[in-house]
């Protein structure tokens, strides 16, 4: 029994140093700390293939990532939610859906799996990278399933920085006021840290409408993966989790309820999503080992354009969406 619990122990202990590395840099010099535990983890591809890490490797890779999915329910409650009003909910509610549904049908076009097309959906419509690995969660295992994984999430990463720098000056260029800004900011640019950096970069009041629109994104990541779950199982795929409804999305939905219940203390709050942030970061290291540049290059242009279309459609869709509601 006391051998089985330390078997992992070497690996875990690698991704956690390579987690630990990633953050501190990320720190000093800025940048996102997802993306260089990525890379820093593919570096260390080499070891891969080690009897005595693989354990602890598939523990970071799995359990670790669900549990740091779980623990973003605590940052979420049901009064940010209707803080915002009806227009951002209705901009969600029908963006996200219809991105993912988009870029299903874009994935299918390119002679890309629907799985595919239905991860970076997700990614692009609800929280970047997050949601990416909480989608491949629910996603049926394939041998090209952690590549397209490791694809996505940089892929997303670049866009969303990308979106950072370019998403402000498309406010403006379209006279777009404070308010309409702030829900163009948050109900378009992937990443949580890119919609901050741009809609503060713009005001302070911009920023607060682009944050709490983001978390309304970021609520639907739990609905969102389960209607993903409940469908593959339903047409006769197996989620990786192997349930129709995974518990660590359960785990997610209670933790949003009790926080909106204000069960939750404000002392606990920010060491709950540290804790988030750090799995998160443990477990895309893993992935990184896992996985390898060369066959990170493999996935080929298809998969850059489909990212790319994915984010465009968001962006036209949410500022429609603005003139429409407005």
């Amino acid at each position: 029994m006391k051998r089985r619990l330390l078997l992992p122990l070497p690996g875990l202990l690698l991704c956690m140093l390579i987690a630990l590395a990633a953050t501190l840099i990320a720190a000093r010099f800025g940048g996102p700390a997802l993306l260089y535990a990525l890379l820093g983890g593919m570096a260390f591809h080499f070891l891969s293939g080690k009897a005595w890490l693989a354990p602890g490797i598939g523990l970071s890779s799995r359990t670790v990532l669900r549990l740091g999915v779980a623990l973003l329910g605590a940052r979420i409650s049901l009064d940010q939610i209707l803080a915002l009003g009806w227009t951002p909910l209705v901009l969600v509610l029908v963006a996200v859906p219809s991105t993912i549904l988009f870029g299903v049908f874009c994935a299918t076009r390119l002679g890309l799996s629907r799985s595919q097309g239905t991860l970076t959906g997700g990614s692009v419509a609800i929280c970047g990278a997050s949601a990416a690995m909480a989608v491949a969660a629910v996603l049926p295992g394939r041998p090209e399933s952690e590549r397209q994984l490791i694809f996505t999430i940089v892929g997303v990463t670049a866009l969303s920085t990308i979106a950072m720098v370019l998403y402000p000056l498309v406010a403006e260029l379209l006279g777009l006021s404070e308010q309409q800004a702030g829900f163009f900011l948050g109900g378009s640019i992937h990443d949580v840290a890119q919609v901050v950096g741009a809609g503060y970069m713009m005001s302070p009041a911009i920023g607060d409408i682009a944050t709490f629109t983001k978390l309304l994104r970021v609520a639907l990541l739990a609905p969102a993966v389960i209607v993903i779950s409940l469908l593959i199982s339903r047409n006769g795929g197996a989620s990786s989790g192997g349930a129709s409804l995974p518990g660590f999305l359960v785990a997610f939905a209670v933790l949003v309820a009790v926080n909106s219940l204000g069960w939750i203390p404000s002392s606990l709050q920010a060491p709950l999503e540290m804790l988030s942030r750090a799995c998160l970061v443990v477990a895309i290291a893993a992935i990184g080992v896992k996985a390898s540049f060369r066959e990170l290059a493999a996935s080929g242009w298809r998969a850059a354009l489909l990212l790319i279309l994915e984010t465009l459609f968001l962006a036209a869709l949410v500022l429609a969406g603005i003139h429409l509601l407005d």
